[in-house]
């Protein structure tokens, strides 16, 4: 049986993963909306999504499965949060603030849709992540 901090903490993840889904879901109705499109199951009210939301409860293994899949993160961490080893073998570590990632699709696109932004958005962009990433390296 999950403790409430297990269940407060998986509602948390869940909440960063939605953020980071392609569609804008406002709350419970819209996650059992999209996710009932994804699950091959019995379809979730927005009672029981709002419970996940609220933290009172955590979804079954399958519910699971689908919501990793769809936010394209990994399962146990959805469920579980990162191992407390701190980072598994195999994890990149990151890099120095010199070195560059390698380009990857959610790189390029981002960065197609900062190319598309007007000079002066463009402009407080670059001071957001200035703010972020520390100011002085341009």
């Amino acid at each position: 049986m999950p403790t409430p901090k297990e269940k407060a903490d998986f509602s948390e993840r869940l909440k960063f993963s939605m953020t980071r889904a392609p569609e804008k879901m406002r709350g419970a109705t819209d996650l059992a909306l999209h996710f009932n499109l994804r699950y091959h199951g019995e379809p979730v009210s927005p009672q029981t999504t709002h419970k996940w939301l609220t933290g009172r409860s955590i979804p079954t293994v399958d519910k699971l499965q689908t919501l990793a899949e769809w936010f394209k993160v990994d399962q146990h961490w959805l469920h579980y949060g990162p191992p407390p080893s701190g980072s598994p073998p195999g994890t990149p570590k990151p890099l120095a603030r010199d070195e560059h990632y390698p380009a990857s699709e959610e790189t390029l696109e981002l960065a197609s849709k900062i190319e598309a932004l007007s000079p002066h958005h463009r402009y407080l962009l670059e001071e957001l992540v200035d703010q972020f990433y520390g100011a002085g390296k341009r």
